[in-house]
């Protein structure tokens, strides 16, 4: 594939300029498996990432056409953040990360819990989800499966973190 102006001639130098950084991958990590979609949402993430930095990673996202950004019609200085086709593909490289982290790293229960679900699915069910963001983020149409039948992806994604929580 040719250089997209990003500065690099490898495809994997290209995706880190892009992707590469911490808060980057965080940023994303919270719109698709945390449901984020607003600013303050994001602000709030477990991380405590600086509004600075989230504003230039938001930009950066937006920029590259990772994400897109419309008004909100519940309030008129709100932002709602959806992720496109783009992103929506690094599903299963994020779900890879997922795997190897929790294979090599301690991970918290609650962010233990989503993984397990991820991994013990796999593909399958990484592209069931990505099928559901897509009808989130992308509408209805750009779905390019039927919905399965029984919990979604996300309801049981954020079931087992739910049941992962100290209570």
């Amino acid at each position: 594939m040719a250089n997209r102006g990003y500065g690099q001639i490898c495809s994997i130098a290209g995706t880190l300029e892009i992707v590469g950084d911490r808060w980057t991958l965080l940023v994303l990590r919270d719109i698709i498996f945390g449901g984020a979609r607003h600013y303050r949402e994001l602000l709030n993430g477990p991380e405590g990432i600086s509004s600075n930095i989230l504003a230039d990673r938001l930009a950066t996202l937006v920029g590259h056409g990772l994400l897109t950004k419309s008004d909100d019609p519940s309030h008129k200085q709100k932002i709602t953040y959806s992720l496109t086709e783009q992103a929506i593909e690094l599903v299963p490289v994020l779900a890879q990360l997922i795997a190897w982290g929790m294979h090599y790293l301690p991970v918290a229960g609650e962010y233990a819990a989503r993984g397990e679900v991820l991994v013990a699915g796999g593909p399958p069910i990484w592209e069931t989800f990505m099928d559901e963001l897509r009808e989130t983020h992308l509408g209805p149409a750009a779905r390019r499966q039927d919905p399965p039948t029984g919990p979604t992806v996300t309801a049981q994604l954020q079931a087992a973190y739910e049941s992962a929580l100290p209570h």
